[in-house]
């Protein structure tokens, strides 16, 4: 039945070419068309009220009360509810969705006070009516379910065939608007009790098997990354100490959530390894980390190396001071013949010339891959 209002919803907002909302008569959210700016004869076809009954599943009561105050309840024919710019309301229409003569809900459009919409004799209204009409038809025969906006979420990145799924969660949040994920490893898994992700208009759900949080986030403008950095830095105050987070480059549109998961993962894993990029990170500023996290794991040659914890963070420490003695061996707080010891007992046991610039490479991608895989276990 869900489907079935859905495409009287996207039906009547085709007819009137408005935006639509399809809520019940509690003003829960039964269905929405998808917005996208400038799609339609106004330029501002999302205020406050539609926004928050999208995200929120529902209006508030002081939004119930007030439209009810202009007789919806009431209604057997289409009426006018005018805007009120103090409270972010824009003017909409009301169509009543009756059946037998009971009121089930209403239909939503957002048409920015056209007076071709109104006219009894304007295009399309009469076939929006029938459409209520019917819609009223199918509420009185049994109530459906809702969209659920972290349910359609954790499906997009469990892998799953989704094309329901984005398509709702791009009607919420618009189909051109852009979009960030951010990804939260808590150091203990699973969402804390309470959780609600902060930001506005954002969306969390539960991923990789809870071991993550996925977090959407609606960005203004997709060259800012303020707001996605804001957003990682208040969840993980509310998350237990240790716990990292990573944010994936901005796209419009939901279609590249998976594409956007790998990346905001991939950026919370290296969070946890390399302390300067903890506690968040971006994969715009991950470096060669990107190429690390794709590889199976290190290299075979470096078992024997890898057992050895000080050699290893000793080869770590070298490379990632561009082979610098002076400054490795201040970072290890060792003299630095104890470094060239250690650098030729790591020479030993990988085989590898570290004056080679490519067993350098193997050398070091090894290691990261190591550090990866270790804190993934």
């Amino acid at each position: 039945m869900r489907d079935d209002l859905q495409d009287l919803v996207d039906e009547v907002s085709r007819v009137l070419g408005a935006p639509a909302t399809l809520e019940d008569r509690d003003f829960t959210l039964l269905a929405f068309c998808a917005h996208e700016p400038g799609a339609t004869p106004t330029d501002a076809t999302m205020d406050a009220v539609r926004t928050r009954s999208i995200l929120g599943r529902g209006s508030t009561p002081e939004v119930r009360a007030r439209f009810e105050g202009y007789g919806i309840t009431r209604a057997t024919a289409p009426l006018r509810v005018p805007a009120d710019p103090a409270a972010g309301i824009l003017t909409r229409l009301c169509l009543p969705v009756r059946a037998d003569g009971r009121l089930h809900g209403y239909l939503w459009l957002l048409d920015g006070g056209r007076t071709d919409v109104t006219d009894p004799g304007a295009p399309g209204l009469a076939r929006a009516v029938a459409l209520a009409a019917e819609a009223g038809r199918l509420l009185a025969a049994g109530r459906p379910g809702t969209p659920d906006l972290a349910t359609a979420l954790g499906a997009v990145l469990a892998g799953a065939p989704a094309e329901r799924a984005v398509r709702d969660l791009d009607a919420a949040l618009g189909a051109r608007t852009p979009v960030t994920l951010v990804a939260l490893r808590p150091a203990t898994p699973g969402l804390p009790a309470g959780w609600r992700p902060p930001g506005a208009g954002a969306i969390s759900a539960v991923a990789d098997d809870g071991r993550a949080i996925a977090v959407l986030l609606p960005l203004a403008d997709h060259r800012d990354p303020r707001p996605a950095s804001a957003l990682a830095a208040a969840a993980l105050a509310r998350l237990p100490a240790g716990s990292t987070a990573g944010v994936a480059t901005a796209r419009r549109g939901c279609g590249e959530l998976p594409v956007q998961w790998s990346e905001a993962s991939t950026a919370a894993r290296v969070a946890a390894v390399d302390p300067r990029l903890a506690p968040a990170a971006s994969w715009a500023e991950l470096g060669a980390w990107r190429q690390v996290a794709v590889l199976p794991g290190p290299d075979p040659a470096l078992t024997a190396l890898l057992a050895d914890p000080v050699l290893t963070e000793t080869a770590a420490v070298w490379l990632d001071s561009a082979g610098s003695p002076q400054r490795a061996a201040a970072q290890l707080c060792v003299h630095r013949q104890t470094l060239y010891y250690r650098l030729s007992r790591i020479a030993q046991l990988t085989g590898l010339d570290l004056a080679d610039g490519a067993d350098r490479l193997l050398l070091h991608l090894g290691v990261r891959a190591a550090r990866l895989a270790a804190a993934d276990g």
